[in-house]
């Protein structure tokens, strides 16, 4: 496993980074997201840390003139629910750091999300979507 985040301080500044905007908008890749979702899931609910990803996600979209379509509801729910399902298989008595690289490491295929919810429609149109643009 690479280890993406040394320490929690890290983790922070990025979802400050987030959450004010001050990241590029080409410099919030998948493993960001999920360091992100890591924190909320850590710091709160998982109905509470999906209002918070959707909050931050639309704002950074917005300061970025990115136009609100790209932000996908049902995306985002899927993953957040991918990443708390993953916190859930990890020890609890894991740093945030050591639980956020291990999550990062088992979720960086973009397209785990698509082969955990196989039956979802809403994701289906979004994978075929992704394979798309790539």
């Amino acid at each position: 496993m690479e280890s993406q985040y040394q320490t929690e301080a890290e983790i922070e500044s990025l979802v400050q980074g987030l959450e004010s905007c001050t990241i590029g908008k080409d410099d919030f890749p998948h493993a960001k997201h999920l360091a992100v979702a890591v924190w909320y899931l850590h710091n709160a609910t998982v109905e509470q840390a999906f209002e918070k990803m959707r909050t931050s996600l639309l704002r950074f979209l917005d300061h970025h003139n990115v136009g609100p379509g790209k932000y996908k509801e049902e995306l985002t729910r899927a993953w957040i629910n991918l990443v708390q399902s993953e916190l859930e298989q990890l020890d609890p008595n894991f740093s945030l750091v050591t639980t956020t690289n291990l999550v990062i490491d088992r979720l960086s295929d973009v397209q785990a999300v698509f082969a955990r919810y196989p039956n979802n429609l809403a994701l289906q149109s979004e994978q075929k979507n992704e394979l798309k643009s790539n």
